[in-house]
């Protein structure tokens, strides 16, 4: 059984040797994404500030340089479906929606690239795209991946409508060593084990952490509470199958982050940025960041979650435990022998004082620093000091722990029902209990 679980933890800790050899993505890749909230709003003459052109995404690279999302790491911005035009040119490639993007992607790209801003496109491995676009068949992928690198787009993501599992099977993996091919570096974001149930035996994410640089694994996000848990739940509940897939260069997509739309709470939206950055995943933002609120990009901005989220061992955290009264705790390793903690409610009721110690989620005898990454509190807990968390309904509380001492990877056992950190030796300092 410890044997197993080291291989697992070796495999997860040294996955940049398996992963797509693009160099591309050792982290988490950040950024804006046009699909949740704009969708594929057409009518440029009565709605020209929120219709899919090339306006709209110059607003977002324009606010991504000047307010400060830029130097935090939110470099992609991402064009989604509904960008071209219905049919190919002459020459049987894609073209852009004259009308819509009259300069065309490349000069796009290039005044995403003069910002210090990347551009991200959309395609499909079907016939046509979701939206009735032309899609991209095993005919026409060389071409495809050579126009993207003409146009110096920098992030290509690949949907699956209008194609079955044998055309996907050849198709992504042609992809992938196609625009490897064009010489131009591309991240390469694959929806096909999406369109595959998301779980072994139909998704090999052996295999597709050698050919994707990201991948989603499940439906679309919408703007409800409700989606974001069904996806917390689904991906904590196969924990054990998609972690050990996660690494640099390779990570799983639970999709965008809708904070600063209008279906979360401020505890919601705390909820969904602590544990997209606890499972390792892109941060790509789905919102108008020309009218965001404060509240909501001071969360998107939280300078403690993205270096939790960005964090260069790029190990996907799990769920440690799952409380009956509806309080579940979720740890990451990072680097430097620090971790991450979340103390989430599932509850509806009132805030929640949730009880328990270090000791109780498998931190060995030591003193350890804490740093609260909402309030920016920081304490020193003994670990076997039993504290009090109050958690908010829906809400999270968000610690990054310093560890004293090493990671010991002997003590992530799987299967249990606690999987968490261990450290080796440590100073036993003298340290009072701490509530909170």
């Amino acid at each position: 059984m410890q044997v197993a679980v080291l291989l697992l933890l070796v495999a997860a800790l040294c996955s940049a040797t398996l992963a797509l050899d693009n160099g591309e993505m050792r982290v988490p890749p950040m950024g804006w994404l046009a699909w949740e909230r704009f969708r594929c709003d057409l009518d440029c003459e009565h709605d020209p500030k929120n219709c899919i052109s090339e306006n709209l995404f110059i607003d977002m690279a324009d606010r991504l340089a000047e307010d400060g999302w830029r130097e935090l790491g939110y470099v992609y911005v991402n064009i989604d479906d509904c960008w071209s035009s219905m049919k190919r040119d002459e020459k049987g490639r894609l073209q852009a929606d004259p009308k819509r993007f009259p300069r065309g992607i490349k000069e796009l790209a290039r005044y995403m690239h003069a910002r210090g801003l990347k551009l991200g496109l959309y395609g499909d491995m079907g016939t046509h795209t979701c939206g009735g676009y032309p899609g991209t068949t095993l005919d026409n992928i060389d071409l495809d991946a050579q126009t993207f690198a003409d146009w110096e787009v920098d992030m290509f993501k690949f949907d699956g409508c209008y194609s079955n599992a044998t055309e996907q099977e050849q198709g992504y993996p042609l992809m992938s060593k196609a625009l490897n091919a064009t010489g131009r570096p591309i991240g390469y974001s694959c929806s096909w084990p999406a369109y595959q149930g998301g779980l072994p035996p139909k998704v090999n994410y052996t295999e597709l952490g050698q050919i994707c640089n990201l991948w989603r694994n499940y439906g679309d996000i919408q703007d409800s509470w409700d989606s974001v848990l069904n996806i917390i739940n689904w991906f904590f509940e196969n924990q054990d199958v998609l972690a050990p897939a996660a690494g640099p260069g390779k990570w799983n997509d639970p999709d965008m982050l809708i904070v600063g739309d209008f279906g979360l709470s401020v505890d919601q939206s705390r909820a969904q940025m602590a544990l997209w950055a606890i499972m390792a995943a892109p941060l790509f933002m789905s919102n108008d960041l020309r009218t965001i609120s404060s509240g909501a990009r001071t969360i998107l901005q939280n300078k403690m979650a993205i270096i939790i989220n960005q964090d260069p061992m790029g190990v996907q955290g799990r769920r440690l435990v799952k409380e009956k009264i509806g309080i579940d705790v979720f740890w990451r390793p990072l680097s430097k022998n620090a971790s991450a903690l979340v103390f989430f409610s599932r509850r509806t009721d009132m805030p929640y004082r949730y009880q328990t110690s270090l000791s109780k989620l498998n931190y060995t005898a030591g003193s350890y620093e804490i740093y609260d990454v909402f309030t920016g509190k920081s304490m020193t807990l003994k670990d076997s000091a039993p504290f009090v968390v109050s958690v908010n309904p829906t809400g999270v509380v968000m610690w990054h722990v310093s560890a004293p001492a090493k990671w010991n990877p002997r003590h992530f056992y799987k299967g249990g029902r606690r999987q968490g950190p261990a450290f080796d030796g440590g100073e036993e300092n003298a340290v009072p209990p701490v509530f909170l």
